[in-house]
Formats: C-alpha cells, structure tokens, sequence
C-alpha cells in the first residue's frame, strides 16, 4: 500500500532537523490550496507517521511547506531580516496511489535540495 512520508536533515549542524514546523498542503485543480496538516519533526527529523496513507492519498498536486527560517533562529542561528531561505514550498505530484512517495529535504540556510527518496 502506498504512503506519503518526508525527512528533513540540517547540513549546516549534520544532524536531523528535530523541532522544525511543516505544513502538508493539498493543491486543488481548480486553483488555491487546501491545508490538511500540520506538524513538527521528530528526533529523527521525520514525521511520527505516514503524512498520507489509504484513503486520504490521493492522486494530484501536493505541496509541503517547511518553517526553514523559524527553525535555525530556534537553534540560535543568525539570520538576516528577511532570511535568505524563509519557507521551502516544495509542489510534487502523486500519480500512483500504490506506490511509495518519500520527499527528503536537505537544508540550511543557504541552501537546499531534495528528490524522491524509496
């Protein structure tokens, strides 16, 4: 059965990024978006469970909203006003409600990438 996850590693301090606020957000078709979620990252720097799994993953556009910014001040990070990177809005598609979607993050305050992890 398929399942949306994600993971978030802070490569400025090389460890999972625990603590940080993310937003699961649905992107509707005809326009705009629908909030479904929100939540902070484990120890792990995951999600304490599936994001999306059964019935609730659907086929479509999706987006998560990771709170970059908020979470480097929370460790004493000096950032500029505004920050460089303040939220990562990563849209993705699910086509395949079977299969597995995992979305890593790889972040610091300069800089990010992320790719569809198994």
């Amino acid at each position: 059965m398929g399942h949306l996850s994600t993971h978030v590693l802070d490569t400025a301090h090389g460890c999972p990024a625990a603590g940080m606020a993310v937003t699961l957000q649905r992107i509707l078709p005809e326009g705009g978006v629908e909030t479904c979620q929100r939540f902070h990252l484990n120890a792990d720097g995951r999600a304490d469970g599936p994001l999306l799994s059964g019935e609730a993953l659907q086929a479509g556009r999706w987006r998560l909203c990771f709170e970059v910014a908020a979470y480097f001040r929370a460790r004493g990070v000096a950032l500029p006003e505004p920050p460089f990177i303040d939220v990562v809005n990563l849209d993705f598609g699910i086509a395949d409600v079977q299969s597995k979607y995992h979305v890593p993050l790889l972040v610091s305050p300069w800089s990010y990438s992320t790719y569809r992890g198994s």
